[in-house]
């Protein structure tokens, strides 16, 4: 055998080693899916969806934890995503080479990677004791909003970085600032890529939860959160929480509240592919 028909050989092979992979994932998430559909659809109704946590199973809600984790996303956002989008254009494109940029990018790209339980710790010392925010939503989201930074700087400047270097120089050649190039050039051509990172970034965010319990978010709360100062709970810590606990009824509500919070995930990815994909039609180069 040549050495053509031999990396013709490796090709399907290859081929045939990323269908078995594909398949083996699907397999074992649409397993998982069932298995949770299966136990925790009977369980979703409105008085569910509506009512405050109970030590009796059938009296359990996730009002307050759903409530928490809309509490936490907006928060989050609110901080994160002004304060990433704006590091990012200033590494990006203001921002002299050298040395120090150097090492601040690779400082900013391992921070990206740092397991989330460390930024838990982070917030439980400067937002919890040193800032005296106590167990609040401003401290949980404060902390989620370290977590999720250096994703949105990432993808923030590899969104940048994709937009062609002669559509800036058509803008300088017609007189404009670099201000007014990027501010009406050059992040419009990304917008799209910039709000899937973000989102994908909140997305994560919204699903975790070992920040959460080191900062000091309960896992019983009977109220609504109506201030940043309140304490609360998300769904992430409640589906913890019955997990944990031997009864079967707490088992069957931790699958309602996986459904209730996969939508949620679901829902967030859906309007990034629509705003990726609204905003694709709108690139003209």
């Amino acid at each position: 055998m040549n050495r053509e028909n031999l990396s013709r050989l490796y090709d399907r092979l290859f081929q045939y080693f990323g269908i078995f992979c594909t398949i083996i994932g699907l397999m074992l998430l649409a397993i998982f899916i069932i298995q949770i559909l299966v136990t925790g659809i009977p369980r979703l109704n409105l008085e569910f969806l509506s009512g405050l946590p109970s030590r009796i199973p059938e009296r359990a809600g996730i009002l307050t934890a759903w409530a928490g984790t809309l509490w936490i996303f907006f928060l989050t956002a609110l901080i994160a995503v002004p304060l990433g989008i704006t590091a990012a254009i200033w590494l990006e494109e203001y921002a002299p080479k050298g040395m120090w940029s150097n090492l601040l990018e690779i400082n900013i790209a391992n921070l990206a990677g740092v397991p989330s339980v460390i930024y838990g710790i982070l917030g439980l010392g400067l937002f919890v004791q040193i800032m005296q925010l106590g167990h609040s939503l401003l401290a949980g989201s404060l902390t989620l909003a370290l977590l999720i930074m250096p994703i949105i700087i990432v993808t923030t400047r590899e969104a940048l970085k994709a937009v062609p270097r002669s559509l800036r120089e058509a803008s300088y050649a017609l007189g404009a600032t670099q201000w007014q190039t990027i501010w009406n050039q050059v992040l419009p051509a990304a917008f799209s890529s910039i709000i899937t990172g973000i989102i994908l970034a909140l997305a994560r965010a919204v699903g975790e939860t070992a920040p959460l319990i080191l900062v000091g978010a309960l896992t019983y709360v009977p109220f609504v959160p109506r201030s940043p100062m309140d304490e609360f709970t998300v769904l992430p810590l409640q589906i913890f929480n019955w997990v944990s606990r031997p009864q079967q009824g707490f088992i069957i509500n931790a699958a309602a509240a996986i459904i209730v919070l996969l939508v949620i995930v679901l829902l967030l990815n859906s309007i990034a592919v629509y705003l990726r994909l609204r905003a694709q039609k709108n690139i003209r180069w």
